[in-house]
C-alpha cells in the first residue's frame, strides 16, 4: 500500500513537473524574443495545465505532489543562474552547487504545494469560487515567498505579465496581484469547460474574456502620473568587469581608472556608476583618490550616484551608494548623500544563522553588511528627486514603496538602480532583472534608470517602455534624458504604509467566501 501510494505521488510529481517547464520558459529570454506575448502566453498555457491536474486529483496528496513538482521546476527554471555564482566563482562542486540550487527551489515550491492541497482540499465544485480559491491560494504562497525568511520572490508569476493585457493593472495591484488575477482568470477559462458547467456559462465566459481584452487593447492604462520639472541629462556607466577580476588587487586598478575617468569626464546632470563600481572602502584607496573623484560635484552643476562599500571594523559595513553634488557639501559623511543598501542579499551580504558552513565552502569576497533604513531619503539633482536602490532591492516593490508616503523628502520622481549581476551569467539574471525593473516603473509609474556592470543598463519611462539601451557584456556609457513624474498609483497608496498585507487581507476574504457552503 505504501508503495502503491509512493508510486502516485511520482506520477503526480512528473506531471507538475511537466506544466513547470512552461512556466519556466516564461522568463527564458529566448522566448521573450519570439514576441513580447510570448512569455504570457507560455505561462497561460502552464497555469492552465496545472489546473488541470488539479481538477483531476482526488486528494489533497495529490495535489501537493503536482505543485510540489509544477513550483521546483518553474523556479529552477527561473533562478538557475544561481549555480553560475555557486560553482563558477564560489568554487563549489558542480554536485554540490546544482544540488544546493535544487534544494533551495524546492524548498521554496513548499508554499505553493501547501497552496495546491488546500485548493484540492476546500474546492466546493463551483466554478467561479474555485477560480477565485486558487487566485487567493496562489498570492498567499507568493506572498509567503515574498516575506518569509527576509524572501526571495524572483521569477514570480507577474513578472511574465509585462508586456501582457494584465499589465494595466499593474499601477493598482502591483505584480502579485496581477499574478492572482492570471491564475483566477486562467482557472475560470478551465474550470469552464468541465462537463458540469453550463453551456451559458461557457459562452458568457468567453464572451467577457474578449470583452475585456479588447477594452485593454483599445484604451489607454489609468494614468496617475504628471511629468514634473524638466528632464534630466543622465550619463549611466557599464564598466563589464569580469567578476574573477573585480576583487582581485593586480586588475583593480585597471577598472578604478576606467570608471573614474568617465565619472569625471561625464556630461548632463547626472552620472550613475554601478554597485561597487568603486570596490574598495575610500580609506583604502590611493590617497587622494576618492577627494579628486568627488570635488568636481562639489564645486559645479553635475551631480553623481556612486556605487561604493562604506564603514569600518568598528561601526560596521554598509554596500551604499554615495551621491555628491555641490548642495550637499554642507551634509555630514564627509559632505555627501549616503545610501546604505536595506534589503541585504542571504549569504552574499549577510550570513543566516547556522550556514557559516556552507559559506567558509565557498571562494568568494562575501560581507556581513549592516543593514540601511527601509524609509531612506532620496537624491535631488536639478529639482527632480533621485531614489537609488541596489542590486535586488527592486525585487521588492512594497519595500520600495514606503519611501513615496513617507515624509523624509518629497516622494521619488525617478527611481535608480545600481546593481552588478556578473556574479550570475551572461544572458538570463539580466534579462530578468530588466523585468523586474520594468513592473517597478508600472506599479509606481515612475521612470527607471539602471547603471549596471554588465547590464542591463537602461532608461526605463514610466509606462514601463525601454527607451535607451546599452548591450550587456560590453563596456560602454549610455547617454540619454529622462523624464521625472510625480503623483501617486493606487499601489504607492496602500503598499507605502501597509506592505502586501491589504493583498493578503483580500486573499483571506475570498477563501473564506470560497469556501462557504451553499445554504441547504
Amino acid at each position: 500500500m505504501t508503495t502503491r501510494r509512493g508510486v502516485n505521488g511520482l506520477r503526480w510529481l512528473l506531471a507538475g513537473a511537466a506544466a513547470g517547464v512552461l512556466q519556466a520558459l516564461a522568463f527564458s529570454p529566448s522566448v521573450a524574443r519570439l514576441t513580447p506575448l510570448a512569455p504570457f502566453l507560455a505561462e497561460l498555457v502552464a497555469l492552465a495545465a496545472l489546473v488541470v491536474l488539479l481538477h483531476r486529483a482526488g486528494r489533497a496528496s495529490e495535489g501537493a505532489w503536482a505543485g510540489w513538482g509544477f513550483g521546483t521546476v518553474w523556479l529552477v527554471g527561473g533562478t538557475g543562474w544561481m549555480y553560475v555564482s555557486l560553482h563558477r566563482f564560489g568554487g563549489l562542486p558542480s554536485w554540490l552547487a546544482g544540488g544546493a540550487v535544487l534544494l533551495l527551489c524546492a524548498a521554496l515550491s513548499l508554499y505553493l504545494a501547501l497552496a495546491c492541497a488546500a485548493w484540492v482540499r476546500w474546492r466546493r465544485r463551483r466554478w467561479l469560487p474555485d477560480a477565485a480559491l486558487l487566485g487567493a491560494l496562489w498570492l498567499l504562497a507568493e506572498a509567503a515567498r515574498a516575506l518569509i525568511f527576509t524572501g526571495f520572490p524572483w521569477a514570480a508569476t507577474g513578472y511574465a505579465l509585462v508586456d501582457s493585457p494584465l499589465v494595466a493593472l499593474a499601477p493598482w495591484l502591483g505584480v502579485y496581484g496581477m499574478g492572482q488575477v492570471l491564475v483566477s482568470l486562467t482557472a475560470a477559462l478551465v474550470l469552464a469547460f468541465i462537463p458540469r458547467t453550463s453551456l451559458r456559462a461557457r459562452v458568457a465566459l468567453v464572451g467577457v474574456a474578449a470583452l475585456l481584452w479588447i477594452a485593454q487593447s483599445w484604451s489607454p492604462p489609468a494614468t496617475f502620473a504628471r511629468a514634473h520639472g524638466r528632464p534630466l541629462n543622465v550619463t549611466l556607466l557599464q564598466g563589464n568587469v569580469p567578476q574573477s577580476e573585480k576583487f582581485e588587487p593586480q586588475h583593480q586598478g585597471e577598472a578604478l581608472i576606467w570608471h573614474a575617468k568617465q565619472i569625471v569626464a561625464a556630461k548632463g546632470d547626472l552620472v550613475v556608476a554601478p554597485e561597487t563600481a568603486i570596490p574598495l572602502l575610500p580609506s583604502d584607496l590611493p590617497e587622494g583618490f576618492w577627494a579628486a573623484l568627488l570635488k568636481p560635484f562639489q564645486t559645479g552643476e553635475r551631480a553623481a550616484l556612486i556605487g561604493v562599500p562604506l564603514g569600518s571594523f568598528e561601526h560596521g559595513y554598509t554596500n551604499s551608494v554615495v551621491g555628491v553634488s555641490r548642495a550637499t557639501r554642507g551634509l555630514q559623511d564627509g559632505g555627501v548623500y549616503r545610501y546604505n543598501k536595506h534589503h541585504l542579499v542571504p549569504f552574499g551580504e549577510f550570513i543566516p544563522w547556522g550556514f557559516r558552513w556552507f559559506v567558509d565552502m565557498m571562494n568568494m569576497p562575501l560581507g556581513d553588511f549592516t543593514r540601511g533604513p527601509r524609509n531612506a531619503p532620496s537624491f535631488e539633482v536639478a529639482g527632480q528627486w533621485v531614489a537609488p536602490n541596489i542590486c535586488y532591492e527592486d525585487l521588492f516593490g512594497e519595500e520600495l514603496a514606503a519611501r513615496f508616503t513617507g515624509a523624509l523628502t518629497p516622494a521619488p520622481t525617478i527611481l535608480a538602480n545600481v546593481s552588478n549581476l556578473a556574479w550570475f551569467g551572461e544572458e538570463v539574471a539580466i534579462h530578468q532583472h530588466l523585468q523586474i525593473a520594468r513592473l517597478r516603473s508600472l506599479e509606481f509609474q515612475r521612470p527607471t534608470i539602471r547603471s549596471t556592470n554588465t547590464g542591463a543598463t537602461v532608461v526605463i519611462d514610466h509606462h514601463g517602455v525601454v527607451t535607451d539601451f546599452l548591450s550587456p557584456n560590453t563596456q560602454g556609457v549610455l547617454r540619454a534624458q529622462v523624464q521625472g513624474t510625480t503623483g501617486l498609483t493606487p499601489f504607492a497608496r496602500w503598499a507605502g504604509p501597509w506592505g502586501l498585507w491589504p493583498l493578503i487581507g483580500l486573499a483571506v476574504v475570498l477563501i473564506v467566501v470560497a469556501t462557504r457552503r451553499p445554504a441547504s
